[in-house]
């Protein structure tokens, strides 16, 4: 079982939080948006009782800061573009899958047309690296900055991800005569107040017309080919240390801490 934490982190000195996350949760890797800590620095942190984590360093993609629990050769760069890494993990017995991990531009600075074009940049990347590597286990996990209902989420020519397994188990659809593969996107069932809590992952309350307070911007998304590999179940946006609440008292995210939640999920791979 491989056990992966996103976390957004809002520039903020959150060492002791993410170490105390990680450790308490048996985090195998870990990936971090918006970090202004020093590698060195946190990797120190994590490794204080144990040495377990190795910093993997970065390259094109200057948005996304990775700590695992093997070294470099097993989380191997194929492929960037300036806001996302696609990284192909090759461990010892088990099965190989390819991670994308990203931070898409922020909604409030960029037009929809703009994220549509980002998301299918991403996308025809992956589908790149999948066709080079002959297979599609493949996730997506990051802070994409849209909700899981937006056009460039649900696009064929997007990312394609779908809110039911059994669509998405379906393997693809066909478009105009092309043919385009599904992810899932588990991130649904946590959207809103359901049975779960909290409502998603950002909040922003302000006073335009249409404004949807929660929003579910950070997420994982699975290709059909390793939904036999991931159990719902295991999927968690985080609201605690342990030790420190990451929420203020209304249920929205403490912002001292960051304005974003953490997500957990596994793979039995």
């Amino acid at each position: 079982m491989l056990t992966f934490l996103f976390w957004n982190i809002d520039n903020e000195p959150i060492g002791d939080v993410i170490t105390h996350l990680a450790l308490m949760h048996g985090v195998d890797i870990l990936i971090l948006a918006e970090s202004a800590l020093p590698p060195p620095e946190l990797l120190l942190k994590l490794n204080e009782q144990k040495t377990a984590y190795f910093y993997h360093p970065k390259r094109g993609c200057g948005k996304i800061e990775v700590f695992a629990k093997f070294r470099q050769e097993h989380l191997k760069i194929i492929n960037e573009g300036q806001r996302y890494t696609i990284r192909r993990l090759t461990l010892p017995g088990r099965q190989e899958i390819l991670v994308c991990m990203a931070h898409l531009p922020n909604k409030r600075h960029y037009s929809e047309q703009d994220m549509i074009h980002s998301m299918t940049n991403m996308s025809a990347d992956i589908k790149d690296s999948e066709s080079k590597y002959s297979h599609e286990r493949t996730i997506v996990v990051g802070d994409l900055n849209a909700n899981p209902f937006e056009a460039g989420m649900v696009s064929c020519s997007g990312l394609h991800a779908v809110m039911a397994r059994q669509t998405a188990q379906k393997s693809r659809r066909k478009v105009e005569g092309k043919t385009y593969p599904f992810f899932y996107n588990p991130m649904w069932s946590h959207f809103g107040d359901g049975n779960r809590l909290p409502s998603g992952t950002y909040h922003y309350w302000n006073s335009t017309p249409v404004s949807y307070m929660w929003n579910m911007f950070d997420q994982v998304l699975i290709r059909p080919e390793l939904l036999d590999y991931f159990d719902d179940a295991d999927l968690q946006i985080l609201t605690s240390d342990g030790a420190t609440s990451l929420l203020k008292a209304d249920g929205t995210p403490d912002k001292s801490i960051s304005d974003h939640l953490p997500i957990l999920f596994k793979l039995n791979v």
